[in-house]
């Protein structure tokens, strides 16, 4: 792999983790066509995952900064400005949702690491799963008394938005499109969902990116400047991803990423069953 197919990859991961279309499915899909394509277990597909997070650690950094503060003894906050007891209870509330998720994320991730690293090698599998996301994308889309908000949200979301999460570790299966589905599925509004999937996503690929680092020394050091090309092109693209999906939330149009990834998953299994 050259530094121009990881510049390629990245800008997939970018464009496709946070629209609802699966990066890990395009990952599996594009490298396939890349001859020669070969990685230390799933390090370079961690270090794109890790390009997107430093995407959502700025374009969420006010939430993030906000939910911290709230963290904070409650003498150091008022040297910020006024204590709002019902603000800091309802960020401190988030805190606790994401830890939530986290748990139940990181236990299916751990269980199933090895079984997951098989899945990477199957473009079947990742594009049969493209239906699955396609099928859940497409019944949120018409979820019309989705409208519950932060406030509303409890341990139950947590639960099993975090256990959709590791489920999405399957290659094919979108991590937004499902934890966003999946919220709208319980009532909870697109963009509601959509934050607090974006917030959970932190603390699983700092995980993801932890356990895989184990990888790097086995990496070349002319790898090392392709992994790192990747990551910063898909920091970039996936910025502008994240504002993008967001214009689509409101204007409620998930449906049109359903058609894509059966029209995606169906030409891929065709294709290499020819």
């Amino acid at each position: 792999m050259n530094i121009w197919e990881g510049i390629l990859l990245g800008i997939i991961q970018g464009l496709t983790e946070f629209l609802p279309v699966s990066s890990s499915g395009h990952l599996v899909i594009a490298q396939s066509l890349i001859k020669g394509f070969h990685q230390q277990g799933v390090l370079f597909d961690v270090m794109l995952h890790f390009g997107t997070l430093l995407a959502v650690l700025f374009f969420f950094r006010k939430d993030i900064y906000d939910i911290l503060e709230s963290l904070l003894p409650k003498q150091w906050v008022t040297n910020h400005g006024n204590y709002d007891e019902a603000l800091i209870a309802g960020r401190r509330k988030i805190a606790l949702l994401i830890i939530t998720g986290t748990v139940f994320t990181g236990v299916i991730g751990i269980l199933f690491k090895d079984q997951v690293h098989r899945l990477f090698e199957s473009v079947e599998i990742a594009a049969a799963m493209l239906l699955v996301t396609g099928l859940l994308l497409f019944l949120a889309d018409r979820m019309k008394d989705a409208v519950r908000v932060e406030g509303d949200m409890n341990i139950t979301d947590a639960i099993i938005i975090g256990i959709v999460q590791g489920m999405a570790l399957i290659p094919g299966i979108s991590r937004s499109g499902s934890t966003i589905a999946f919220g709208m599925f319980r009532k909870i509004n697109g963009e509601t969902a959509a934050r607090f999937s974006f917030l959970l996503s932190i603390p699983a690929i700092l995980g993801a990116t932890l356990v895989e680092l184990g990888y790097m020394q086995s990496v070349s050091s002319g790898d090392l400047m392709v992994y790192a090309a990747g990551m910063i092109t898909a920091a970039l693209t996936g910025f502008l991803a994240l504002k993008l999906l967001f214009f689509i939330i409101k204007k409620r149009r998930l449906g049109i990423f359903a058609y894509y990834c059966w029209l995606l998953g169906i030409t891929t299994l065709i294709i290499k069953a020819i």
